[in-house]
């Protein structure tokens, strides 16, 4: 099988390279942003693409969504090291086969892959979830619809609600809705109690 890396942390995508020859997995290409995913993907037409979810430009959960509009068919497994189940959750939502977390060491995307390479998906298994006992972050996180995650993500890029309403192809008004409901559920007053929760929950 052929892949294509795109992260922009040169040690991991050393640990990922290593990691997919060592199981007979040829490596195309290696991005370090979100730009060229959709070009790189059309030319060399890899079975696999592993996104990180911090990259610049365009983020791994847009690349991911651009992807999967271009009809994109192969194994899509998204790594990142914030929190887990929410970015496992946005990932699953956009179309991804799996989700790795890099806190857990990235030879996780060896079963991720075979999973899919089998019609399964590979997404983080949250006991506490499971059990009912998520924490109140979680639940709020949890209640979040996914065009609410994407415009809190563009928030926290720092796109304001003309560049956000653009990037979605909505009007200001849908955006400014959006933002409404996202700030209450998660029971945020201002913009600085938002970034401080994205920072407490490792989602920014």
């Amino acid at each position: 099988m052929k892949a294509i890396i795109i992260d922009d942390h040169p040690l991991a995508i050393t640990a990922i390279r290593n990691l997919l020859r060592k199981n007979s997995v040829e490596v195309l290409a290696e991005l370090s942003d979100g730009a060229k995913a959709v070009h790189f993907m059309e030319t060399l037409k890899p079975d696999i693409m592993i996104i990180d979810v911090d990259i610049p430009v365009y983020n791994g959960i847009q690349v991911l969504e651009m992807l999967r509009k271009r009809q994109y068919t192969g194994i899509i497994i998204i790594v990142s090291a914030k929190n887990d189940y929410f970015y496992g959750r946005y990932s699953a939502e956009a179309g991804a086969n799996g989700f790795v977390s890099k806190k857990e060491g990235v030879n996780n995307i060896i079963a991720a892959i075979e999973a899919a390479k089998n019609g399964y998906s590979y997404f983080p298994f949250s006991m506490d979830r499971f059990t009912g006992r998520q924490t109140s972050d979680q639940q709020k996180l949890d209640s979040l619809s996914r065009q609410e995650i994407t415009v809190l993500r563009y928030i926290l890029d720092g796109d304001d609600n003309n560049t956000i309403a653009e990037k979605m192809f909505i009007s200001n008004k849908t955006v400014s809705t959006y933002k409404g409901r996202l700030m209450e559920k998660l029971e945020c007053k201002s913009l600085m109690n938002l970034f401080t929760f994205a920072q407490n929950n490792t989602i920014w």
